[in-house]
């Protein structure tokens, strides 16, 4: 027996998570896993395998889903920066800087360099040519995984506030789109037709190979909504539909993500096509497991509800096995539920305790028919 025990299953990947995002009952949830580099570390090393090699540590955790997006091979767009200890995306131009902290570290948004610009400066920020990737590159890897439950996209396609915010901050780009600023809803409008036309040229090519498609925006906060409904409204939602009916062209599913308490929206998703909601932070408002289930689960499937700011960082391992099984009692029924962490598992889980959660999903995660 490995680290992980691993069960002998009678679907594909592939099949069972396109079973349980039917709401349908597969022979065991399926799983999925994401971290911070530290703990990563700790996990890849339990299981024997490079920390770099993310497929071999999914793998190794007996994952189902495996993410898929084009290689830019374009120039960069951005020079890096002559600051000390600043990283500059090339593509996106986003600056960032490594944050120390008591169990490792990361890669902090900072400098902001829309922040006061003018809307010549906003509106005309560059961006990646769509045709500037090695689509063909992906197709070795979606012709050798054919039983996997690949997805194209990731939290940050299509998504609005967050992405803008790192490059002007969280305030401005709210007081921007609130007062419904030009400059900035021209680069929104820019940027997210950018990411369609990726997204448009992938399906085109391999539509047959992508099992869904992820997309995300963070809609709450701990505690409520982060933006009024009327603002979601008129700019966020018509954006997501865009994406979720090239989504709906290719016979795909569509997978949002969004933190906090971002249930005031569920009606919207359902009604703009999206099939499945992602993290379901289970301590903020109106996101209790049971709650999603008893509301939305007969129009929605879900993929997350193990929380990293719960017993998996804080708690002993019988703790995080009690939750978990408690969240599959209640999740797994009539089918509909995904088991993966609400974000990237955080360097503070104990690593006993990341793999506590992995063996209980195993475990208890079963279908008896």
């Amino acid at each position: 027996m490995g680290v992980i025990n691993i069960k002998k299953t009678e679907m594909t990947s592939r099949q069972r998570v396109l079973t349980a995002f039917a709401r349908e009952i597969p022979d065991r949830v399926p799983i999925d896993y994401e971290t911070n580099a530290g703990i990563n570390r700790k996990v890849a090393a339990a299981l024997g395998v490079d920390p770099g090699d993310r497929y071999a540590v999914k793998m190794g955790l007996g994952c189902d889903f495996f993410g898929i997006w084009p290689r830019y091979i374009g120039k960069p767009l951005f020079e890096p920066s002559n600051k000390p200890g600043i990283s500059v995306d090339p593509t996106s131009g986003i600056h960032t800087r490594w944050v120390e902290h008591g169990s490792g570290g990361y890669q902090d948004y900072c400098d902001f360099p829309l922040a006061g610009a003018d809307e010549e400066t906003i509106a005309n920020w560059p961006m990646p040519d769509p045709d500037d990737y090695n689509y063909e590159g992906c197709r070795d890897f979606l012709r050798a995984n054919t039983d996997k439950a690949i997805y194209f996209g990731h939290a940050g396609v299509g998504d609005i506030i967050n992405s803008t915010g790192m490059l002007m901050g969280m305030e401005e780009v709210l007081v921007n789109l609130i007062t419904d600023d030009e400059a900035t809803l021209t680069y929104i409008k820019r940027k997210t037709d950018q990411q369609l036309a990726v997204m448009e040229r992938m399906f085109e090519k391999f539509h047959d190979d992508i099992t869904f498609f992820w997309m995300g925006e963070d809609l709450g906060t701990q505690k409520g909504p982060i933006i009024g409904r009327d603002l979601y409204l008129r700019h966020i939602r018509p954006v997501h539909e865009k994406f979720t009916r090239l989504a709906q062209h290719y016979g795909k599913m569509s997978m949002i993500h969004s933190c906090g308490s971002s249930s005031w929206a569920f009606n919207d998703f359902i009604e703009i096509g999206i099939n499945i909601v992602d993290t379901l932070q289970p301590e903020a408002a109106n996101m209790a497991p049971a709650y999603l289930k008893k509301t939305y689960g007969d129009r929605l499937a879900f993929h997350g509800c193990i929380s990293t700011a719960g017993p998996l960082a804080y708690g002993t391992v019988e703790d995080v096995i009690k939750n978990c099984k408690e969240t599959l009692d209640i999740m797994m029924p009539g089918g509909g539920y995904a088991f993966a962490p609400t974000h990237a598992i955080q360097d503070n889980s104990p690593l006993e305790n990341v793999l506590a959660a992995y063996n209980t999903a195993h475990e208890y995660g079963v279908y008896h028919k």
